[in-house]
């Protein structure tokens, strides 16, 4: 298995960074203006197909694109309105697929609601659905205020999970706002008797779940390659008794147990998105791509905090908005634990 990028992977992996560092020179103060960059650039939908109005690329185009927003750490919902995208250009009906046209030019957002209270399962969502109209609580939407449509999880009539499309301003559908660990906007969504189309068939659960976690551990991926870069930079020229501290032992050995830990969750999430990319099973890689980015993102996070110093938690330093995001990465659609439970479930032949 080669996981070297193709050339279309580089060049979607160049332009998203070149765009995020312009909007960081500029003080990265408006979310919207770089919004509406990333559309003009093609971006949004650069994995959507291209008679759905997006860019005809895969599924590791899509990947490059947010490993690169995980080096950047920049507050724009990519992860949720990009595969909230996906699944609608896979599985919608012809009208469902014409809101793209919208979403893909920056003028809407669709955006995903996975989680509900409490620590419930993303996977066996307690949120029903009777009579084509839903009921239940989600958490943590991104962007709810700002989004046409939702993207929800939910229980059928027969108690399988599957996938509605929610318009936001529809009756029986209430919001409340939220604020994330990293700062963003998030929303409280409660549904009471609201109508919902249904996106799919029973096999769309599944397939949202699976890009939506990969897409997690490629920002996971971006943002330790930052912070690995920064620290290795910072430790070099900070200096101690008249020697940069990277020459130190045991900041060294910090340092390369952080290397270690980046490559992991780089070769588990290549695997598990090539194999997804491929139509091959992947439940498994992506269980351990998702426990990496979990576990090895937060000793990476922790190492490079450590190693700065006093100034890793001064708030205008711009390594203080990793680890918030790190940690929201860690909890979306389970941590570790969950998914080395699914894991020893796939190993026992029960998952």
């Amino acid at each position: 298995m080669d996981f070297a990028l193709t050339d279309e992977q580089q060049e979607v992996a160049a332009l998203a960074t070149r765009i995020f560092a312009d909007a960081e020179k500029e003080g990265g103060k408006d979310p919207a203006a770089l919004w509406r960059a990333l559309a003009n650039a093609g971006l949004l939908g650069v994995a959507v197909r291209e008679p759905s109005g997006g860019a005809g690329h895969g599924l590791l185009e899509h990947c490059a694109l947010l490993v690169a927003a995980g080096a950047a750490a920049a507050h724009v919902p990519l992860w949720a309105v990009s595969t909230a995208a996906l699944v609608i250009d896979h599985a919608g009906t012809p009208a469902q697929r014409a809101l793209l046209v919208d979403v893909l030019r920056g003028a809407a957002i669709i955006t995903l609601a996975l989680h509900e209270p409490d620590g419930g399962d993303p996977f066996a969502p307690a949120t029903l659905v009777r009579d084509g109209r839903l009921s239940g609580t989600k958490t943590s939407v991104p962007a709810l205020d700002r989004a046409t449509h939702v993207v929800v999880t939910a229980r059928g009539a027969d108690g399988l999970p599957a996938l509605f499309l929610v318009h936001r301003a529809a009756a029986g559908v209430a919001i409340e706002p939220q604020v994330a660990t990293t700062g963003e906007p998030h929303g409280l969504l409660t549904l009471d008797g609201a109508p919902a189309e249904p996106l799919g068939d029973p096999t769309t659960f599944g397939w949202l779940l699976d890009r939506a976690t990969i897409g997690l551990c490629a920002l996971e991926l971006g943002l330790t390659e930052k912070v690995l870069r920064m620290t290795a930079t910072y430790t070099s020229q900070r200096t101690q008794f008249d020697r940069p501290i990277a020459t130190f032992q045991a900041v060294a050995q910090r340092a390369a147990d952080a290397y270690i830990d980046v490559e992991t969750i780089r070769l588990t999430l290549w695997e598990a998105a090539w194999r997804l990319a491929q139509g091959l099973p992947a439940s498994r890689e992506l269980a351990v791509a998702k426990v990496y980015a979990a576990e090895a993102g937060q000793r990476v996070t922790y190492a490079a905090q450590h190693l700065h110093g006093g100034i890793g938690f001064d708030l205008s330093y711009p390594l203080a908005k990793y680890y918030p995001l790190s940690k929201w990465i860690e909890l979306q659609l389970g941590g570790a634990s969950a998914h080395l439970a699914r894991l020893g479930a796939i190993l026992a032949g029960q998952g």
